[in-house]
């Protein structure tokens, strides 16, 4: 049998860590990498793994191509605080760590994401896939701020067939608050595809992201929270190219 090492990042999580440690409790190796939070999340993980390391953060990417080579096993599955490996996920990776040769070298694994108490079916985030189960020196992340990825190029990538489940936002504020920090990152992406901002980014490019993800993927369809998510989601581009605004300006 593969031995499995889980790797959790983390930033005042002290709501969410209980339960994403209890999720894979049964995994060989569980390590949590710590930005040096203020509440009580590192000693509730503590009371979970022995192995809890705390380091000043930079960015998601880099915080989890430092935590990777951490890991004693081959094989990792890295989480976020917000998901949970729920008991068919469990067992279809066990499956794998079970085969004396496994045929990849990293999986796909789909999500099913809940805001404001119920699943949100369409609204764009029916598709949602991340690559999270991979061998631990294959495989690192690309230099992005916002919507970090396994740089899979070149390797083996199967899919597992059960989901992760992530409680993506905790009520509106964090949701608001996710988006505005998420669009200072992602300001720091685009400031060398785009030169100059103007009414095209400011306007037009928001309201395509509110037809595509209310009309087009369907977000009518989860009710008045797919029309949340819609309007949030084009606010955030907004935002994004406002904060490249104020970068370019300053010269930055």
């Amino acid at each position: 049998m593969h031995a499995l090492s889980v790797i959790i990042t983390t930033l005042n999580e002290e709501l969410n860590i209980q339960g994403v440690l209890e999720s894979v409790a049964w995994a060989d190796e569980v390590i949590v990498v710590d930005s040096f939070s203020e509440d009580r999340t590192v000693e509730i993980a503590r009371q979970y793994t022995r192995r809890v390391m705390q380091r000043q953060y930079t960015g998601p990417a880099e915080q989890k191509n430092w935590a990777i080579p951490q890991a004693s096993h081959e094989w990792i599955l890295l989480l976020d605080a917000d998901e949970r490996a729920p008991e068919k996920l469990k067992l279809e990776i066990q499956k794998y760590l079970n085969q004396e040769i496994i045929p990849y070298d990293a999986f796909w694994i789909g999500r099913r994401n809940f805001f404001m108490g119920k699943e949100v079916h369409y609204s764009g985030w029916q598709g949602d896939a991340v690559v999270r189960f991979f061998r631990r020196d294959l495989c690192r992340y690309n230099d992005k701020q916002v919507h970090e990825e396994v740089i899979t190029e070149g390797l083996r990538v199967g899919y597992l067939d059960n989901k992760l489940l992530h409680y993506t936002y905790r009520d509106m504020e964090h949701f608001l608050a996710k988006m505005r920090r998420y669009a200072r990152w992602s300001a720091q992406d685009y400031s060398k595809k785009v030169k100059r901002v103007t009414a095209f980014h400011l306007v037009l490019k928001p309201l395509f992201r509110f037809f595509k993800h209310y009309f087009f993927q369907r977000g009518f369809l989860d009710g008045k929270v797919g029309l949340v998510v819609s309007i949030v989601m084009a606010w955030g581009v907004f935002l994004r190219y406002v904060n490249l605004m104020e970068r370019k300006q300053a010269g930055a």
